[in-house]
């Protein structure tokens, strides 16, 4: 047994007393944390309330609270005229004193003492940059949402409903519910109520969910030849096989479809209809009906990503295959609120009602504490019309911006880029017509001070691409931009 001298108890003890945590707490957590590793070891004797005090320069009634402390927590044993003893199982090599001296006990282990499956396919492909002008592929700008207007409203359903609103729950807000349903038939001619909802936190979640009740091992599922990456990342994570199909100015070649489906079972496909990500092409009426031809003749299912739908600016959106659907060949899910900052932003799916009763299983082991709160805000906000406004508002000023960036990349980058401008959504396809590496135009660029992240570029033997994305930029951001942009893309080709 070593003696309470010979512990250097100011190695592994430290005292902030800037901290909002008490001093006699802050050692007696210390001292726990001495004996779970196994450097105060069983039988150590602690020194004397006044010979601690001392050595860690504290007052004795300090040093009287921490024992009282270890007392209660049971780590310690005192005896009256023999002192106080560390307690618990005894060590057959206890740790060795000095060792305190090279080791923290504040480190925390930086591997795990087990084996574990690592995986490289749900690697974080986004990244980040504190350059001051950012390309995305496509986001809104929460500078023009009403950030104080929404917080109002939250804060008055809090006050008058929260009581009202219950106890967790994983099936979402009713109220919300309701009036999305009522939403979605009246935006996008969805005959449904809310029993064909689910709501989840986000597309990506809506996604997972979906391919952990419909996917299984070894299925095919066919994609776009150029298709999202999340969600190509949460299908290869279910271990199927994705099969890619051409792309035309008509959105996915349906004919190519039917030739797979001839040739092997499809279980089956995901499409962006509305505007293609991340080509932003449009799938035109006559594929829309054939392909649910083709699903209810082949019996794939057709998982349909509405993505960018509020985001239309020439004319109405053509209708979700989903609204055509008769046969319940369909899921369709979607992201409502993407115009509003994120913490009001929510996804969903929309099925029929037996499939959709095995989705909520799911739902309820990944997030059963929902925020029947939030719902209950956006089921207000769809109730009082605020959505419709702040979407026809907003929808002028991205209006605005998608013309403005279509001239400076045709006034900067026209010799260098083809693309046409999308009746909708957030982001512009541009092709190169020269030859570029894309990579190195990148790295160049962070240079001065324009990042443009490598998920927004598409680059192989038979395509040089960017998807550049102008929402989240106003007018002089975006001119500087593409002025970065265009002259290093000169210099490059020089």
């Amino acid at each position: 047994m070593n003696s309470p001298v010979e512990i250097p108890y100011q190695s592994f003890i430290t005292i902030d007393r800037s901290s909002e945590v008490s001093v006699y707490m802050q050692i007696s957590n210390q001292l726990i944390n001495a004996i779970q590793r196994g450097f105060l070891p069983f039988g150590t004797k602690l020194p004397g309330t006044r010979t601690l005090s001392m050595v860690l320069k504290v007052h004795r009634n300090t040093i009287v609270s921490v024992y009282d402390e270890l007392l209660a927590q049971g780590w310690v044993e005192s005896f009256p005229n023999k002192g106080t003893f560390v307690i618990g199982k005894d060590q057959n090599k206890p740790v060795q004193i000095e060792k305190i001296k090279k080791n923290s006990l504040e480190n925390y282990p930086g591997t795990t003492g087990f084996s574990f499956k690592t995986s490289n396919i749900l690697d974080n492909p986004f990244e980040h940059s504190s350059c001051e002008y950012i390309f995305n592929d496509g986001i809104p700008d929460i500078r023009l949402t009403q950030v104080d207007q929404y917080s109002r409203i939250y804060t008055s359903i809090l006050k008058r409903k929260a009581h009202k609103i219950g106890q967790y729950n994983q099936d979402g807000s009713e109220f919300f519910k309701q009036h999305l349903a009522q939403y979605l038939n009246l935006s996008r001619g969805l005959p449904i109520s809310k029993n064909n909802l689910l709501i989840t936190r986000s597309t990506e979640m809506s996604m997972y969910i979906v391919s952990e009740v419909l996917l299984s091992e070894g299925d095919t599922v066919l994609v776009g030849e150029l298709s999202y990456f999340s969600v190509n990342m949460i299908f290869q994570r279910k271990g199927v096989t994705i099969n890619s199909v051409s792309m035309d100015e008509d959105g996915i070649k349906v004919d190519e479809v039917r030739k797979i489906c001839e040739k092997q079972d499809i279980r089956m496909l995901y499409i962006t209809p509305h505007h293609h990500y991340p080509t932003t092409v449009a799938l035109s009426a006559k594929r829309r009906l054939e392909l649910l031809k083709l699903a209810q003749e082949y019996g794939f299912i057709i998982l349909e990503d509405d993505y960018d739908y509020d985001f239309h600016y020439d004319k109405s959106p053509i209708l979700p295959l989903a609204s055509a659907d008769t046969k319940g060949m369909v899921i369709y899910i979607g992201s409502f609120g993407k115009s509003l900052v994120p913490g009001f932003r929510t996804g969903f799916i929309v099925a029929p009602e037996n499939v959709m009763a095995e989705m909520r299983k799911y739902l309820g082991i990944i997030d059963r504490q929902g925020d029947i709160l939030m719902e209950h805000v956006l089921g207000e906000m769809i109730a009082e019309g605020e959505i419709n406004r702040y979407l026809k508002k907003s929808l002028k000023i991205y209006k605005e911006r998608r013309d403005h960036f279509s001239y400076l990349l045709k006034e900067y980058l026209h010799e260098y880029i083809d693309f046409k401008i999308p009746s909708g959504g957030l982001a512009i396809w541009t092709e190169w017509k020269v030859p570029v590496n894309l990579m190195k135009l990148s790295r160049k660029c962070i240079q001065d001070n324009l990042f443009i992240p490598k998920t927004l570029l598409y680059q192989n033997r038979n395509l040089t691409a960017m998807r550049l994305g102008f929402g989240n930029l106003g007018f002089n951001e975006m001119e500087k931009a593409i002025e970065i942009l265009s002259e290093n893309v000169k210099s490059s080709s020089k």
